[in-house]
């Protein structure tokens, strides 16, 4: 059975999701970044981190979409197997791993972005990524403005992982909902029973 090792609303969310459209039975496991428990499992303390069975800690958050999607194909999230579909998927998922979701990161870690340590610095450290994060905004934006997901009329993992970082834009003040395309994308998402159950999971108290 898979093992998934998550923190609350940080980008494991994207597996959780997933595991959820499966189907398959799944552990899912909550932990402390930066804990000594934590780092026992996975030596660089991200998450996600995973197990499926043999002991391995898998990581990487496009290298365990890509494989839970591989080991179940039935489920249909991956593309239709053509050359063609494989790149568009490839590409989504790098957008977000390698644009969107860096852009955050100066909004979760300010004091890494800056060598200064009073409090403008680090105010000034995480409004400099409001531009970043808005450009990768309106990019998705007029992307989702002719498709109904990442892929069309496909869902996939990519899907997951996009409206998982969407969800931090409630951090900073131009939000998901100030984006037509994201918004209907983002309602979207939101009237999945998978996505409900796993978000009430994120935030318990909401």
């Amino acid at each position: 059975m898979i093992t998934l090792y998550y923190s609350p609303n940080s980008c494991a969310m994207s597996e959780h999701i997933v595991l959820e459209w499966l189907g398959v039975p799944y552990e899912a496991v909550q932990v402390q970044i930066g804990s000594d428990e934590y780092r026992k499992i996975a030596p660089k303390w991200a998450v996600p981190a995973m197990r499926d069975g043999n002991g391995e800690v898998m990581t990487q958050n496009d290298a365990l979409l890509k494989y839970l999607v591989k080991k179940y194909p039935d489920a249909d999230l991956w593309s239709d197997g053509t050359i063609e579909w494989d790149y568009k998927l490839n590409n989504a998922l790098a957008v977000v791993n390698g644009d969107l979701h860096p852009a955050f990161w100066s909004v979760f870690v300010p004091h890494l972005y800056t060598t200064e340590t009073d409090d403008a610095s680090i105010a000034a450290a995480k409004e400099a990524s409001y531009a970043r994060i808005e450009r990768q905004m309106n990019y998705l934006n007029e992307h989702l403005a002719d498709n109904k997901y990442m892929l069309g009329d496909k869902r996939s993992v990519a899907d997951a992982y996009v409206f998982t970082v969407l969800r931090w834009s409630f951090m900073i003040p131009k939000t998901v909902m100030e984006y037509p395309n994201l918004k209907k994308f983002f309602d979207l998402m939101m009237e999945d029973e998978s996505i409900q159950k796993i978000v009430k999971i994120h935030n318990p108290e909401k």
